[in-house]
């Protein structure tokens, strides 16, 4: 019952505009709408981080890529398959998005989720989702929510409480860039 109600919770927020504290297929996010500028840049603001820095947006679906990514490669699909864990994708030409959330050669970075809860509050927010880890910038990422700094927790207009009680050590995603020839380049696995 908590997972309905904080994705009913989570949904005026971020269509306002808010940010919301949640956990994420990897550990626990910042988030907000990332066709949001102005949410983008209080992401920013809260993480203490410079917006030359890009930040990764998670979608529920490979199809929603053709509306975020100008080429994406043909063989996508196949690749993402392929992944065995969470895996974060750089890709080239992105579109649709928060300026603040490309990166200064216009690329963007993109993870397809695979847990249910970020799956069902993307699919009813029907937009991307910035996600972020929960730290101020130069900070350990927490992999579970004792690990968040109140400064965040304080600072997000609401907070999951779905999984806040998971004792499991997560680990960031992985990051591969899809190079403008179609390579694939490994940046942190």
């Amino acid at each position: 019952m908590i997972f309905e109600d904080d994705i009913t919770a989570a949904l005026p927020v971020l269509r306002s505009g808010g940010l919301i504290l949640y956990p994420t297929d990897t550990i626990w996010g910042i988030g907000c709408d990332a066709t949001n500028e102005a949410a983008v840049h209080k992401v920013f603001a809260l993480k203490q981080r410079s917006e030359s820095k890009s930040l990764v947006v998670l979608l529920a679906d490979l199809r929603d890529l053709l509306h975020y990514v100008a080429n994406p490669r043909p063989d996508m699909s196949d690749i993402i398959a392929g992944f065995t864990r969470p895996t974060t994708v750089i890709y080239e030409g992105a579109l649709g998005l928060a300026p603040n959330v490309i990166g200064e050669d216009g690329s963007v970075a993109i993870r397809i989720v695979q847990d249910p809860f970020c799956r069902h509050l993307l699919k009813r927010l029907r937009k991307p989702l910035v996600s972020t880890s929960a730290n101020v910038s130069g900070e350990p990422s927490p992999a579970q929510f004792s690990g968040v700094s109140p400064l965040i927790v304080n600072g997000v207009d609401y907070v999951v409480k779905y999984r806040q009680q998971e004792a499991a050590n997560t680990q960031a995603s992985r990051i591969i860039r899809i190079g403008k020839d179609g390579s694939i380049a490994i940046i942190r696995d």
